[in-house]
């Protein structure tokens, strides 16, 4: 087994202590580590990252990259591969607050618009018995479930204390009464994007929670904003959809300004090949595996937006 060194260590404990970081302030705090920038600087990077997953293996964590999909910037982070009875511990949050955080995610993943958002009231208006009944149906009827007193009496003061704090930690973006995904949950949820079938980009085949969707109602093509700019921003390129052939209504305007560098490089995961996109809408509220979506610790934040109302289910 490899030994890390004092200058791999320092690239961890800078992301466990600040928590997920822009690409920009990442490499600049690489290139301190190693004093100096050279042409191999992008291979050096990627060879000091193999090496701390390497051993970050042991422990069942990892350090990976992400877009924020709404301003396309990367960021990179330490997350915890395991979601057990165990590593439930090692969250702050308590048992209604995390439902209440499933509740929100599976809203803003549900929305076939693909505004990546909610509005706060919606929010507020997610009900925590739903939660917890979705998560017991498979063990009991519904009818002689009891409901604990945790959720029943989870106050809508509580709703918003917790909002507050999951968007101070980065799980959820908060802005102008918009809820959206924070960047630690695209950091800690991408696997659980795919096992719940949240629709792919067409382009990166990464979770489009915040996307383009193709004019054509019949076609379930989606991109998102800064893939778009990638595939067409190309003076010859085709502006057209490439599922059904639709002119897709190209505005270079309306994307988001992102780095160059950032244009430049994508996170590693999302260059790795995976099974084409079945671009199925996200399945319901019962088929949430409550033991993937829960946030852990804390720091701060941003959003987007949804006008679609939660429907509540039961």
């Amino acid at each position: 087994m490899a030994t890390l060194s004092w200058r791999h260590h320092t690239l961890i404990q800078a992301l466990l202590s600040r928590g997920p970081l822009k690409e920009k302030d990442f490499q600049s705090i690489f290139t301190k580590i190693i004093g100096k920038s050279s042409g191999n600087h992008q291979s050096l990077f990627n060879e000091y990252l193999r090496k701390i997953n390497g051993e970050l293996a042991y422990v069942q964590l990892e350090l990976r990259a992400c877009r924020n999909q709404y301003d396309g910037h990367v960021h990179y982070g330490v997350v915890n591969n395991v979601s057990d009875e165990s590593s439930k511990l090692g969250t702050k949050y308590s048992v209604p607050q995390i439902a209440f955080y499933k509740g929100i995610i599976e809203a803003i993943v549900q929305d076939a618009a693909a505004q990546g958002f909610i509005s706060t009231i919606d929010a507020l208006n997610i009900r925590l018995e739903n939660q917890f009944l979705a998560g017991t149906e498979s063990q009991s009827q519904r009818g002689s479930t009891h409901i604990p007193a945790a959720f029943r009496n989870f106050s809508m003061s509580q709703k918003e204390r917790t909002l507050e704090e999951l968007a101070r930690d980065r799980w959820l973006s908060l802005t102008d009464g918009k809820i959206g995904l924070g960047v630690r949950s695209f950091l800690d949820l991408r696997s659980w994007f795919r096992s719940n079938e949240v629709p792919a980009c067409e382009v990166c085949n990464e979770a489009a929670v915040k996307a383009e969707l193709c004019k054509n109602e019949g076609c379930n093509v989606r991109m998102h904003m800064y893939c778009l700019r990638m595939k067409f921003s190309k003076s010859k390129a085709e502006k057209v959809c490439p599922g059904c052939g639709t002119r897709w209504h190209y505005n270079i305007a309306k994307v988001e300004a992102v780095d160059e560098e950032e244009d430049a490089s994508a996170p590693p995961e999302s260059q790795q090949p995976r099974e084409p996109s079945t671009r199925k809408r996200p399945r319901t509220r019962a088929a949430i595996d409550s033991d993937t979506v829960e946030p852990e610790s804390s720091q701060s934040t941003r959003l987007t937006r949804r006008s679609v109302r939660l429907k509540s289910s039961g």
